[in-house]
C-alpha cells in the first residue's frame, strides 16, 4: 500500500535524522528525572510507599504531551529552509508526511517512557509487563494526537514567536487540570467538574489505574476511547492543514 510505503520512508529519514543526533532523546528525558529525583520524594509523606506507583503514571502522561507538543518548531525550521518546498515535486503522500513524522515522536517518547520506568524501578515502582504495555499504548495515542496538533498549528502559523506562546497557553491549563501532580480527589468540586472536561485527566486516571494492577477498570477504557478519538479529529485536522501547506 502506497500509504504505507511512504509513511515508513518518511519516518526511516527522520528517525535516522534522531539518531544521528540522539542528545534531544536524552534532554525529553531530563525534565521527567527532575520531577522523579527532586519532586516525587515530596509526596512519601502523602502517600507513603504508593508514592511513585501514584505520582510516575501522571509523569508519564505529562512526558507524552509536552514531549510532543513542540515539535512544531522543526517543522517551522524546515518550512524555513525550503525542505517542505522541496516535497511539493515528489509523489510522496501528503498524510504520510505528516503519520511519518508523528511515529517518529512515537517512538522516540517511548523510548523516554520506558528508561522512566526502569528509572523509578529502584525507588519502589512495580508495574506488571501487560500493564505496562497498555499504559505505553495509551502514551502513543496522546503522543499521536499532540503531535498531530503541533504541526497542524505549526503550518497554520508559520512563526515560533506565535507558536511559543501558544502552545504554553494551552499546555499549562491541561497539565494543571490532568491530576498529574497530584491527584483531583484533593481538588475542590468545581475544580473536579473543570478537570472532567479535560481529556488528559482521564488519561491519568487510566494510568495509575493499570499501575495498579486494575486492567478492567472503567476509566481506562474510556480514557483509550476518548483520546483515541480526539487522536483521529486531530490527525484528520493536521492532514488537511498539511495537504493545504505543501501544496
Amino acid at each position: 500500500m502506497k500509504l504505507v510505503r511512504d509513511t515508513w520512508l518518511v519516518f526511516s529519514r527522520q528517525m535516522t535524522l534522531v539518531l544521528r543526533n540522539p542528545i534531544w532523546i536524552i534532554v525529553g528525558l531530563t525534565q521527567p528525572l527532575f520531577f522523579l529525583l527532586l519532586f516525587a520524594p515530596l509526596l512519601r509523606p502523602l502517600f507513603g510507599d504508593d508514592a511513585y506507583q501514584i505520582f510516575i503514571p501522571g509523569l508519564l502522561i505529562q512526558l507524552a504531551i509536552f514531549g510532543t507538543m513542540f515539535v512544531g518548531f522543526a517543522l517551522i525550521a524546515e518550512l524555513r529552509q525550503g525542505v517542505i518546498e522541496r516535497m511539493r515535486v515528489t509523489p510522496v503522500s501528503r498524510l504520510a508526511l505528516l503519520l511519518g513524522r508523528c511515529l517518529r515522536d512515537i517512538v522516540q517518547l517511548l523510548v523516554q517512557a520506558v528508561a522512566l520506568v526502569l528509572l523509578a524501578i529502584p525507588f519502589g515502582l512495580s508495574v506488571q509487563v501487560e500493564n505496562l504495555l497498555l499504559t505505553l499504548a495509551l502514551l502513543a495515542i496522546i503522543a499521536l494526537l499532540c503531535s498531530a496538533v503541533s504541526y497542524g498549528i505549526a503550518l497554520a502559523l508559520r512563526s515560533e514567536d506565535a507558536l511559543g506562546p501558544l502552545v504554553n497557553a494551552v499546555s499549562v491549563p491541561l497539565l494543571l487540570l490532568s491530576g498529574i501532580l497530584l491527584p483531583l480527589s484533593y481538588a475542590p468540586g468545581w475544580l473536579q467538574n473543570i478537570a472532567d472536561l479535560n481529556p488528559f485527566s482521564w488519561a491519568v486516571t487510566a494510568a495509575r489505574e493499570l499501575f495498579a494492577g486494575n486492567t478492567g477498570a472503567d476509566t481506562v477504557w474510556q480514557a483509550l476511547l476518548i483520546v483515541g478519538t480526539i487522536a483521529f479529529a486531530g490527525v484528520a485536522w493536521a492532514a488537511r492543514a498539511f495537504a493545504r501547506g505543501i501544496r
